[in-house]
């Protein structure tokens, strides 16, 4: 399973979400900018998976994505969840 590098990494993680994603995919970049805005500030860490490197995934996700996901729960796809999100990151703090 291959993944892109993480874009930002605190010393004290909170919440860990995971993007579940493929190169190329508009969707997935303006999910991944969205939250960075949204979660600036906050101890996160996103780790953004490509799906297309391991075949498991890819058949599990195939267009359906990206997919967002905190603790193995899927917590929205194609599109944020601004509401989940804040609601998320409140209740870690």
């Amino acid at each position: 399973m291959s993944a892109r590098p993480r874009l930002w990494r605190p010393v004290s993680v909170a919440l860990e979400f995971v993007l579940y994603s493929r190169p190329g995919c508009h969707l997935c970049d303006e999910m991944l900018a969205e939250l960075a805005e949204m979660s600036e500030g906050r101890a996160v860490d996103v780790r953004v998976v490509d799906v297309d490197g391991d075949p498991d995934l890819r058949r599990r996700y195939g267009l359906r994505i990206p997919v967002l996901t905190v603790s193995g729960e899927e917590i929205c796809s194609a599109r944020l969840a601004p509401d989940r999100i804040r609601a998320l990151l409140e209740a870690a703090g």
